[in-house]
């Protein structure tokens, strides 16, 4: 959990994708050339005046890892080089970030708005846990600046916090406008950049002050920790993230830290490839006589696309969702059934950013434990399909989803 300066032999004004595969604090007196993985829940101190002056706070040095690990903090310096931000501070999940930010930053009675299109356990924890708190979220279309806008308190509203693009609807939100918005009102804005990661958009280059990262999906790329990231200024993310995540332990273990670390190495290289395939699949999908609409906005169709491509580097991202033919609520739900249940190569699973393709049926998964009103106003319906593209051979995903096409 420091700064994320850079280590001494490397020059500055290197370019992200140099930082993916370089960034790390300095190599120890063995001279490793893979980022060592420190497995220790403690550390040795030279001296009690020194374990003093450090668990004080006084002199930088290692104490107890559930305030600092050098590994962690080597994942924490590459994400916030790559993010283009001062600091970042790693997290057991993607969850555990967003709940870092909300209570290191806001106390009873402040306001925050957020999007109604995010992730469903976004919505949970913003729309319900938060409401024993104190801390309440007005939800407004992400689309919408008007809504975001009309629903500011002034004084009151501390937080605007927006998924660009959203899950599932890859809906896309004009990250400068919000944050001119936010700062207008002396709000902050946080974007979670989970979808897409620092090698397809940079938000706090847009102006957001906060990025939040499951890093459980992209960042990591293979599906195998759980991980999460908080990243902005230094006087947020130190002075405000960091005195409250020593005391509550939200912390990102060693090893999973390492995972994601190395993870990071490949991922420019994953992100292209993936969003390629992905838009391969979107536009087969868009022509498909099963399909009623696909969301991807790296299709021209999507309402944001132009927006996207500008904020996303040219790239539409690896998720694709689309809605499957039906008429009722049952219909629609046994036919996206069938869909997936019907797959064979395509993995059945909610995790998404895992270099294997995944499906899943956001209604009774990710967004599941939501009310039926909450699921009709983020959009997600009983024919909704969410798809995480891969690396494999394109045409054997759209074959794969083939299988229960035919069945429809």
């Amino acid at each position: 959990m420091t700064d994320s300066s850079h280590d001494a032999t490397l020059p500055e004004g290197l370019h992200p994708q140099t930082l993916a595969v370089r960034q790390a604090i300095a190599r120890s007196q063995y001279g490793e050339h893979s980022e060592a993985l420190f497995l220790t829940s403690s550390y040795v101190q030279p001296d009690a005046a020194t374990s003093a002056r450090r668990f004080a706070n006084e002199e930088p040095g290692y104490t107890y890892t559930r305030t600092s690990n050098p590994t962690v903090t080597s994942f924490e310096q590459r994400l916030a080089g790559l993010e283009g931000t001062q600091a970042a501070i790693g997290t057991a999940t993607g969850m555990a970030a967003i709940s870092l930010m909300v209570y290191g930053l806001l106390k009873s009675g402040d306001h925050i708005i957020a999007s109604r299109s995010m992730f469903g356990s976004t919505i949970k924890l913003l729309g319900s846990e938060l409401v024993r708190f104190g801390i309440e979220t007005t939800f407004v279309s992400q689309t919408d600046l008007k809504e975001w806008q009309a629903a500011i308190r002034p004084g009151v509203t501390k937080l605007l916090f927006a998924e660009t693009p959203t899950n599932p609807l890859t809906d896309v939100c004009d990250i400068r406008a919000l944050a001119d918005l936010a700062h207008n009102a002396g709000a902050w804005l946080a974007v979670d950049n989970s979808f897409l990661t620092p090698a397809l958009q940079r938000a706090a280059s847009f102006g957001a002050d906060l990025v939040i990262h499951s890093g459980t999906k992209f960042l990591e790329g293979q599906g195998r920790v759980m991980a999460g990231a908080v990243c902005g200024s230094s006087a947020l993310v130190q002075d405000k993230l960091v005195p409250f995540i020593r005391t509550a332990g939200f912390n990102l273990s060693p090893f999973n830290a390492w995972v994601v670390l190395k993870g990071m190495e490949t991922l420019f290289v994953r992100m292209h490839e993936q969003s390629r395939n992905a838009l391969l699949l979107a536009q087969w999908l868009q022509d498909h006589p099963k399909v009623a609409r696909v969301y991807y906005p790296g299709l021209a169709s999507h309402p944001q696309h132009a927006l996207a491509m500008q904020q996303q580097g040219g790239f539409g991202g690896a998720v694709v969702s689309f809605d499957v033919q039906g008429q009722t609520p049952e219909q629609l739900r046994a036919n996206a059934f069938a869909v997936i249940d019907h797959s064979r190569v395509i993995s059945k699973t909610t995790n998404l950013g895992d270099t294997k393709t995944t499906i899943a049926h956001p209604a009774t998964t990710s967004h599941g434990r939501l009310s039926e009103e909450q699921r009709q106003a983020a959009g997600v319906g009983q024919g909704l399909i969410r798809v995480s593209v891969g690396l494999e051979f394109p045409k054997d995903i759209q074959d794969d989803l083939e299988r229960g096409f035919s069945l429809l």
